[in-house]
């Protein structure tokens, strides 16, 4: 049997079909998994072994159709459910399953603030979009694979920071789904432990800012280091604080206690962290005193929260309650909480 599996973005959201893609590959017989997303997404899946193939989308979805086309895929599996996946699907001509994206649930919950979602993760939805194939959830969760020849140079930290430190990630796609530079240094003055912060190359000015605060114990990473480079950054960390964005995800494909910090999104959006429900998985990784995983800073009442699926550039009312009020004092001591449980037990 030969699958496509469809996603063409964003990072998160590669990472939230992993479970499914793992699944497939392990309980369907003689199985060969193609993946389908843009050029830009290449570094995400490209170590991933439960992928046979990869096909990439820049901008001519024409050439790609018809490479494709050359495959004769038994299925196509989509997992992103837009106008070029339904063209493709037209095009190949091929049996298809697409997972649930809840659209107008996420249009009345967003724009009318009616929750009708149904209490079920994106990464489930996923998987149970194979289910008309037999295959069933596994339970271990997300993943992230690092290639093999990729590594951290010995004097990447600070000596500072080599026993142990908190990363912070403090980049987001959309200003919205961010907390304010003077938010994030106060978060830091109250965190007791060597901080590292990570984001991209559009990260580094809010990241020299922040580090100001305190430049022995925070170490601005932002801008040095690739994806992958910054997700073993993620994996070293003792927990990790994190936007909604690519990186807490990774983070739990990692198996990291996270403190998720929401702003125009929420977990109502069924997006929240997302870890193995199998008790063993993560005390492999963990000592079995540690009970729980992650936890959601998110202010409280806010009738406006969730305003967008993915973020906007500014807040629709205005005020940015969802950020500016947060507390960072929780935020802070949930996450010393997180670092002193795996390291010193």
């Amino acid at each position: 049997m030969r699958l496509l599996f469809i996603r063409f973005s964003s990072i998160g959201d590669i990472v939230f079909t992993t479970p499914a893609i793992r699944a497939a590959k392990q309980q369907l017989p003689n199985v060969e998994i193609h993946f389908l997303t843009k050029s830009s997404m290449k570094a995400v899946t490209e170590a991933n072994p439960y992928i046979d193939q990869f096909h990439y989308f820049d901008k001519d979805l024409n050439a790609t159709i018809d490479s494709l086309k050359q495959l004769q895929f038994d299925y196509i599996i989509d997992l992103h459910k837009n106008f070029r996946t339904y063209q493709i699907k037209k095009a190949l001509g091929v049996p298809s399953l697409s997972y649930q994206k809840l659209s107008w649930q996420k249009l009345l919950l967003t724009k009318l603030h009616l929750n009708f979602m149904p209490i079920r993760h994106i990464s489930d939805r996923c998987i149970d979009t194979l289910a008309p194939l037999g295959v069933v959830n596994d339970g271990l969760g997300l993943d992230y694979f690092v290639p093999a020849a990729v590594q951290l140079r010995a004097n990447a930290l600070p000596s500072s920071h080599q026993n142990g430190y908190i990363a912070l990630v403090i980049g987001a796609s959309y200003a919205s789904k961010k907390l304010p530079i003077e938010k994030l240094q106060a978060l830091c003055l109250m965190l007791k432990y060597p901080v590292v912060l990570v984001g991209g190359k559009e990260d580094v000015f809010e990241g020299e800012e922040v580090a100001k605060v305190d430049p022995v114990k925070i170490f601005n990473a932002c801008g040095q280091f690739n994806l992958h480079e910054s997700a073993l950054l993620v994996q070293q960390s003792k927990t990790v604080i994190s936007h909604d964005t690519g990186f807490l995800y990774i983070a739990c494909a990692f198996h990291k206690k996270t403190v998720a910090i929401w702003g125009a999104t929420s977990p109502a959006l069924q997006v929240e962290p997302y870890y193995p429900s199998i008790d063993k998985a993560i005390n492999a990784k963990l000592n079995s005193q540690v009970k729980d995983m992650y936890f959601n800073a998110i202010v409280p009442n806010l009738s406006c929260q969730p305003c967008s699926n993915y973020g906007t550039n500014q807040c629709p009312k205005g005020h940015f309650a969802c950020m500016r009020l947060q507390n960072t004092y929780t935020i802070a001591a949930k996450a010393n909480e997180y670092f002193e449980e795996v390291y010193f037990f």
